[in-house]
């Protein structure tokens, strides 16, 4: 009799570790920007982003943007991007993603860029906050030791929705686990 309530113990405290994952991310608005939310102190993510929306990520004390969007996206401008960036004194890492063919070599650039504290507090985005999800799980287990339910439900609590990028991010993180 008693192991069964040893189980449900264990159940009840893993589900709520992983709603906690997702109580963490607070969604906001935030002119200009599409989908914006903030993880924590030093993370911030969100879809497409207006040019104009820079100086305000400036003013909320962000040092760097990661912009995962692939240049030939529809409503994607780049070069306006990087320029608005710039000019409002924001590091600018451009890492194009495609979600239909994720590249291995973009989400250890990303791993990369997201672990210099240099970068910190850095606002990462795509076009809708699917991207972004999906290499944010890939942080979260890789490089902060999460297990991937709970990495998994922050990251839809991000944006990720799309079920070929989840199984990409999870034969990524399971194939790169140490």
């Amino acid at each position: 009799m008693q192991l069964p309530r040893v189980a449900l113990i264990v159940v009840a405290l893993v589900g709520c570790s992983v709603l906690s994952a997702a109580a963490q991310v607070k969604k906001s608005e935030m002119a200009g920007i599409r989908n914006f939310s903030r993880v924590d102190a030093t993370v911030g993510c969100g879809g497409a982003v207006d040019p104009a929306a820079m100086a305000g990520l400036r003013k909320e004390g962000f040092v760097s943007v990661i912009n995962l969007r692939m240049a030939n996206e529809p409503g994607a401008d780049v070069d306006a991007g990087r320029a608005a960036a710039q000019a409002a004194g924001l590091k600018y890492i451009h890492l194009p993603f495609n979600a239909a063919s994720p590249d291995p070599k973009v989400v250890e650039s990303f791993l990369g860029a997201v672990a210099d504290k240099a970068n910190q507090p850095v606002f990462i985005h795509c076009g809708s906050a699917n991207r972004v999800g999906g290499v944010w799980m890939i942080k979260r287990v890789l490089q902060d030791g999460w297990a991937i339910d709970k990495a998994r439900t922050e990251a839809e609590a991000i944006g990720l929705s799309n079920p070929q990028l989840v199984a990409f991010a999870t034969d990524y993180i399971n194939t790169h686990k140490r």
